[in-house]
């Protein structure tokens, strides 16, 4: 099954699988069952088994799925034997969050640099170099840059997109609150934090469960 026809929960619980796999014997446990994989991460058999088979198909009968391939099938499946590499513009306090965050090698991404307008948070020793906006588009080409993150402001959300676009970025992850006009071809993943909040405080309230009034 092509990536991206697999649904944004079993990509979620794919790294779990993959992590409890790596942690196992391998010399000893060859063969591993969805059962033996739902009672150790107190998951759902029939969901773990609904998200091998995207991945893997069935097991065989009794014995389940060889332990090697199908944690060779899960690293393929969140693209660790091909990283894509992304550049994120905006090195304010969510921005500079998202940088800190390991988990995006999970799911086949490696931000190699960030970039900003405002010279006092330039930084070339942090993990992640924060680098100056007139580099950005030689860093882009030099450096294969596929995808870009966007954690600037709404006014200069569209101006960071266009620059991305020129830069020969395809794929463009955008969490200014703003809509952005992109040419055919790039794809474009918006999130909107507040209106995921105001989403998820809503169904608090049709749930009956009740809020606190300082939130």
């Amino acid at each position: 099954m092509e990536r991206s026809s697999i649904p944004k929960a079993t990509l979620g619980r794919i790294p779990r699988y993959l992590t409890f796999l790596k942690e196992l014997p391998l010399d000893t446990v060859r063969h591993i069952s969805a059962t033996t994989i739902s009672k150790a991460l107190n998951l759902g058999e029939v969901q773990v088994r609904k998200d091998l088979a995207m991945i893997s198909g069935a097991g065989r009968p009794r014995l389940g799925y060889e332990t090697e391939v199908l944690i060779e099938q899960l690293e393929d499946c969140l693209g660790y034997n091909k990283l894509t590499f992304a550049v994120l513009v905006g090195a304010g306090r969510l921005g500079r969050a998202l940088l800190q965050y390991d988990g995006f090698e999970h799911f086949g991404v490696k931000i190699k640099a960030a970039f900003d307008s405002n010279e006092q948070v330039i930084n070339l020793d942090s993990k992640t170099e924060i680098l100056p906006m007139n580099q950005f588009e030689l860093y882009c080409k030099e450096n294969d840059i596929s995808l870009g993150i966007i954690t600037v402001g709404e006014g200069s959300a569209q101006v960071v997109c266009d620059q991305m676009v020129n830069s020969g970025i395809t794929a463009i992850w955008n969490f200014a609150p703003c809509k952005l006009q992109i040419p055919d071809g790039i794809l474009l993943q918006n999130e909107n934090l507040a209106l995921s909040l105001a989403h998820l405080r809503n169904q608090l309230s049709h749930s009956g469960v009740m809020l606190n009034n300082k939130l």
